[in-house]
């Protein structure tokens, strides 16, 4: 992300996007004018329901302000607690309040309890849910807060280090049940809306979406990663002189790259344990998954690679998406 997006959410996390959240109270008063009148039927379709949360500074309202701009009704740092009740407000606009995203953060000290519960009471009326965990890296969120100057809202007394810490703990077990998690230590904001509009976009969902993503082993591993290979068993294009300084989007490095021992045959089983990994996500009801494919910079082999890689899955039907994650930092 830019340096600007690190405003903590307790001033609505304006500084991701550089667009400051609409109230929630503003948002509350739309809900209240479609809801169906007393005495009125209340058939209803129940709305689609997606939960943003994750670490403070990461992008939360990025992310958000992407769905509104999709044209959910979008809620900004809506008590947990209040979750089945906003659910059952959309459930009686009459089709108007289809799909809601809320936002949620730990600034509430029973957080977890209040969220917990909401989310079996959901689970009992059978709402369509999802949960996207925005992440990023101790250091990323450091320097985006130091950047405007703003306290982590849990650091208290202590250092903002004190205070990811302390909401990495209260926010682990989220973490685990996500149906997404996006990594933005590297992304800027245009990047983070891009994941966003892959995911989310369009009128119908597809079945399993991915992510593939090349990166350099010596930049370190996706923290978002569901599947990582290694692509170091091929030689390296670094070393042939002409072939240095491109990229593995330039076809004569992805032909020297394809006509090396071993790598068509990699990509052939490796899109073979995809077909049966992607059966059993979508068994399981997982819908999103991320692919890492690296090598030691980021820029030849993993590339070529994972361009291969993503023609396979989306010439099956897997919606897919290309992240070259360290390509040009060399």
């Amino acid at each position: 992300m830019n340096e600007h997006d690190a405003q903590p959410t307790a001033d609505r996390e304006q500084a991701v996007a550089g667009e400051p959240q609409q109230a929630a109270e503003e948002n509350g008063a739309q809900v209240s004018t479609d809801v169906t009148p007393a005495g009125a039927p209340e058939e209803a379709a129940i709305p689609e329901l997606v939960i943003i949360s994750g670490m403070s500074g990461a992008g939360r309202s990025t992310a958000a302000k992407c769905l509104e701009d999709l044209g959910w009704f979008v809620v900004d740092n809506l008590p947990p607690a209040l979750i089945p009740t906003m659910v059952e407000l959309g459930a009686r606009s009459q089709g108007n309040v289809a799909r809601i995203a809320v936002v949620v953060d730990v600034r509430g000290r029973r957080f977890f309890d209040n969220l917990r519960e909401s989310l079996a009471d959901l689970d009992t009326r059978s709402v369509t849910r999802r949960i996207v965990f925005l992440e990023s890296s101790d250091e990323a969120l450091v320097r985006r807060f130091e950047s405007v100057r703003r306290p982590h809202p849990l650091q208290g007394d202590g250092r903002i280090v004190d205070g990811i810490a302390a909401e990495r703990e209260l926010l682990r077990e989220l973490r685990g049940d996500a149906d997404l998690v996006i990594d933005t230590s590297s992304l800027n904001v245009h990047e983070l809306r891009a994941k966003m509009d892959a995911q989310f976009a369009g009128d119908e969902e597809p079945e399993l979406r991915a992510t593939v993503m090349s990166f350099g082993f010596k930049y370190g591993l996706p923290v978002d990663a569901d599947l990582v290979a290694d692509m170091r068993f091929l030689p390296n294009p670094h070393w042939v002189p002409e072939l240095r300084p491109f990229t593995g989007l330039n076809e004569e490095v992805s032909a020297y790259v394809f006509n090396q021992p071993g790598a068509k045959e990699f990509l052939d089983r490796y899109a073979e344990l995809l077909r049966l990994i992607a059966t059993g996500y979508r068994r399981e009801g997982k819908r999103y998954v991320t692919i890492a494919i690296g090598c030691t910079g980021g820029k030849h082999r993993s590339v070529a690679v994972s361009e291969k890689l993503a023609a396979r899955l989306a010439a099956e039907g897997v919606e897919t998406v290309v992240v070259h994650r360290d390509m040009g930092r060399e």
